[in-house]
């Protein structure tokens, strides 16, 4: 009979797939990269703090991908790169390209034209981003942080507090955001964002 080991919250060990990519040799678990990761993440929040952005640099292939590079950049060498692989959510790869140029275009008419109230377009957007599904990880959070630049320096309103709670980890909170994901999936965007104000 083998050892079974049960480890604590964070303490899992990555394994060598994980690791590929991991530009800080030291880091040996989940929690550890979770770590990291949150610190890059949060230079990246400061760096949208410092700047104004308009909606012709916004909506651009360019600044998707630096936003990328500027949350997980010190992190991953594959920051701010599309995925070379197809997964089990998301576009093709190939299709990456075409399908986020669509989005990025249709969120421009969307402005322009008043279509939709600022929430419920950023978080379409928001929705759309994440299903494209752009880089080999952290797709969630790059189109969370993608939502809180376009509806506070685009629109001038308050940030999302997205459920003020730990949305990467197992918990209420992330099951609530997944519930209002997957009603958004099927066209219907109020769970969402009312979860999003939360």
């Amino acid at each position: 009979m083998g050892l079974e080991f049960e480890y604590i919250n964070g303490q899992t060990p990555l394994d060598e797939d994980e690791k590929e990519g991991l530009l800080i040799p030291s880091i040996a678990t989940h929690g550890e990269l979770d770590e990291f990761e949150q610190q890059n993440i949060e230079q990246a929040v400061q760096w949208t703090l410092r700047r104004s952005f308009k909606p012709e640099e916004v909506f651009t292939e360019p600044f998707l991908k630096e936003a990328h590079k500027k949350m997980y950049g010190d992190v991953w060498a594959w920051a701010g790169e599309f995925r070379k692989t197809n997964k089990n959510i998301g576009v093709d790869k190939w299709q990456i390209p075409v399908e986020l140029k669509t989005l990025l275009d249709d969120t421009i008419f969307w402005i322009t034209n008043k279509v939709y109230e600022p929430d419920e377009l950023t978080v379409r957007f928001k929705h759309r981003l994440v299903s494209i599904h752009c880089f080999p990880n952290g797709n969630g959070r790059h189109s969370r942080l993608m939502a809180d630049i376009i509806i506070e320096k685009i629109f001038k309103q308050p940030v999302f507090s997205w459920g003020a709670g730990d949305l990467v980890h197992v918990s209420d909170v992330r099951k609530k955001y997944l519930d209002g994901i997957k009603a958004a999936d099927k066209g219907d965007y109020k769970q969402l964002i009312k979860f999003a104000r939360s």
